[in-house]
């Protein structure tokens, strides 16, 4: 069964960036995500594959506290025990991750379960069988981030939108001067890294996409 369709999901959803080399990998992402919550977001991600496992938990404590003073979700990338363990309100899962069926059973009934589906609309209604809160697919533009990706484009959000009744994200190459065309196609998110973390004024990027939702 489907959960209840989360109406906090809706808005700008900042996933943290990459840690550059020699950067502090704690200023990277809590500064860009101090702005984008700044700037309006509504979900924060934290994703980071590289820390070891006491200064990822550290960080996520710290991201957690910070969104919700700003009234957001913190959602941790791919790792539902830590997850667990930092109280985050959920977790986003990729191809190789836990299923969502696994993921809601560690975290409760009460998680945020999103879930990547590339460009694929038949896992995305899989993955609301499981019981997945929100679906994304990416990407939507060229990703510095992911130059491999799968392009899905608009015209998905658009063919999901028709076939879905739970909140889509657009993710992959987003930034304030495109996000309007993934929000017009049927987004009820859109996920955004160096479109605002690379942004001349990360805060007011977030803010640009952040009133696209208005």
């Amino acid at each position: 069964m489907t959960p209840e369709r989360d109406s906090r999901l809706r808005g700008l959803y900042f996933i943290t960036p990459a840690v550059s080399a020699g950067a502090d990998p704690r200023a990277t992402h809590l500064e860009n995500s101090r702005a984008a919550l700044r700037g309006g977001a509504r979900l924060i991600q934290f994703r980071d594959k590289t820390l070891p496992n006491d200064a990822r938990e550290a960080i996520a404590r710290e991201l957690v506290a910070l969104a919700h003073a700003h009234g957001a979700l913190c959602i941790i990338n791919d790792d539902t025990e830590l997850a667990a363990r930092v109280e985050a309100d959920g977790v986003h899962l990729g191809r190789d991750d836990p299923d969502p069926v696994a993921a809601r059973a560690r975290l409760g009934p009460c998680a945020v379960v999103g879930v990547s589906c590339y460009n694929e609309l038949k896992r995305a209604e899989a993955a609301v069988r499981a019981g997945a809160n929100y679906v994304a697919f990416g990407t939507m533009f060229a990703s510095p981030t992911k130059p491999e990706a799968a392009y899905a484009g608009p015209e998905l959000i658009r063919r999901a939108r028709a076939a879905l009744d739970l909140p889509i994200c657009g993710i992959g190459g987003i930034a304030a001067d495109n996000a309007a065309e993934v929000v017009a196609a049927g987004a009820d998110l859109v996920a955004v890294i160096q479109g605002i973390s690379a942004a001349p004024d990360p805060e007011a990027a977030a803010r640009q996409i952040s009133e696209l939702f208005d």
